[in-house]
């Protein structure tokens, strides 16, 4: 399996510095990020390490879940998986940490009765290289199947 890659440039304190995050193995862009606008609740233009482990747990999960559904003798039609991922005060060790992550999917999918759907979406939560990588942040799954 490949290994990807990612780059940033970090220039200045953390409080009035700024960087830019390069996305280096597919070259898709160049992202500024800063630390104020990471705390703040707008981001005004750039992105936090917390919107990129959201894009990347959403899509893994997305991946993981299709294939589960198939595996169940499902067809996946259509999957809408939003990653929300949150900073807070590590009150324990000082300084901040992921405080938690809500996974939410919404699909259509044939083949598969609302239970199956539900326990291939907790088996997806379980299995995604992602959410296995986070073991240390609370996730939930909150799976809803659309007709």
């Amino acid at each position: 399996m490949p290994t990807r890659t990612a780059r940033t440039a970090w220039n200045g304190t953390l409080e009035e510095g700024s960087g830019q995050v390069e996305l280096s193995s597919s070259k898709v862009g160049t992202y500024d990020v800063s630390f104020p606008k990471r705390a703040a609740d707008e981001a005004g233009g750039t992105t936090s390490p917390e919107e990129l482990i959201a894009a990347a747990h959403s899509a893994c999960y997305a991946m993981q879940f299709s294939a589960l559904i198939a595996q169940a003798g499902g067809t996946p039609e259509s999957l809408e998986v939003s990653a929300d991922v949150s900073l807070g005060p590590d009150s324990a060790n000082g300084g901040f940490k992921l405080t938690g992550i809500k996974l939410t999917v919404r699909g259509e999918v044939s083949g598969l009765d609302e239970a199956g759907f539900k326990q291939a979406a907790e088996d997806a939560k379980a299995g995604c290289p992602v959410s296995k990588a986070l073991t240390g942040v609370d996730i939930t799954l909150d799976a809803a199947l659309v007709s």
